[in-house]
């Protein structure tokens, strides 16, 4: 998730040498070393080069709560199935002691190819096809710090309104954040999502969070996308989240579109499939984000 810096205040540092011995015990083979990089805005990084030759990433972060890493491992492995972009495979997970750590492998930066784009687009629309069991998911995952509920639902509509924007309404009241007039409004609206969302489609698989920082480029030019808040929903859910933050070149849409021409009436829903990112970024952070809010739930009464 895009916005502020969300790392928690006065938290110590876990020391190097309990982070190597903890990687060590997780990948099953020594640590050669252990380098600091940027971890994003909740959680702390780390580059390790294993005794292999081999580096891997590793997300740490003192007190996170158990499960953190182990719903995001889950996530990748989800994506990572369907074979259709690449997706940092996931070499260990700590979940049961201090420090908990994600260890995915190393993706080496480099800069996009010219075919970058239409595979990113491609690739997107492949992973959407691969499909989902349910609109939902058999567990319940993290949204930035967020608790995500994906308890399936038979229909986009009522998952989209119960699960995501009603439940994140809520959450941003519990925060502080929104205004009950401003909740009650969500609610509204999503007793009339059945008239809004357009045909039915089947659940598409979703990365979740697809923000421009999610989606990396490797060292041959090719996308890879990390850090999921995955489930079973409409395939518009990703294209509203890349839009609504930018980042992305026309030529990605395009190629999606290409492949898996999307439904009729796409661009009128592409606010309302928006609401849930931005309702997310009023629970996180409130400011500004309350106002797009209103501006969307507008444009539906």
């Amino acid at each position: 998730m895009p916005g502020a810096d969300r790392r928690a205040p006065g938290q110590p540092p876990v020391g190097v040498s309990e982070l190597e011995e903890a990687v060590a015990e997780t990948v099953g083979q020594g640590v050669r070393s252990l380098t600091a990089v940027g971890g994003g805005d909740i959680n702390r990084a780390a580059r390790a080069e294993l005794a292999d030759g081999t580096s891997v990433f590793v997300k740490h972060r003192p007190g996170a709560p158990a499960g953190t890493f182990a719903v995001e491992a889950d996530g990748l492995s989800w994506l990572a199935a369907a074979g259709a972009v690449r997706i940092p495979q996931v070499r260990g997970l700590r979940d049961d002691a201090e420090p908990r750590l994600l260890v995915p492998e190393w993706v080496e930066r480099g800069r996009r190819s010219a075919e970058h784009d239409e595979r990113l687009g491609r690739g997107l629309a492949a992973l959407h096809r691969t499909g989902a069991d349910s609109f939902g998911y058999p567990i319940d995952n993290l949204i930035g710090s967020l608790h995500q509920e994906n308890a399936a639902a038979a229909d986009w509509a009522t998952f989209y309104g119960e699960r995501r924007i009603v439940a994140m309404a809520r959450c941003a009241i519990d925060e502080r954040r929104l205004a009950l007039s401003l909740a009650a409004r969500v609610e509204r609206l999503a007793a009339r999502l059945p008239e809004l969302l357009g045909p039915p489609e089947p659940p598409a698989r979703l990365h979740g969070d697809l923000w421009s920082g999610n989606a990396l480029v490797d060292a041959a030019g090719s996308p890879v996308l990390v850090d999921p808040a995955v489930y079973g929903g409409h395939r518009e859910m990703d294209l509203a989240m890349m839009r609504l933050f930018g980042g992305f070149s026309d030529r990605v849409f395009d190629a999606y579109e290409e492949a898996a021409p999307l439904a009729p009436g796409a661009p009128e829903r592409l606010r309302l499939h928006q609401l849930y990112p931005l309702l997310v970024h009023v629970a996180l952070f409130g400011g500004g984000y309350v106002g797009s809010v209103d501006r969307t739930l507008s444009a539906f009464e």
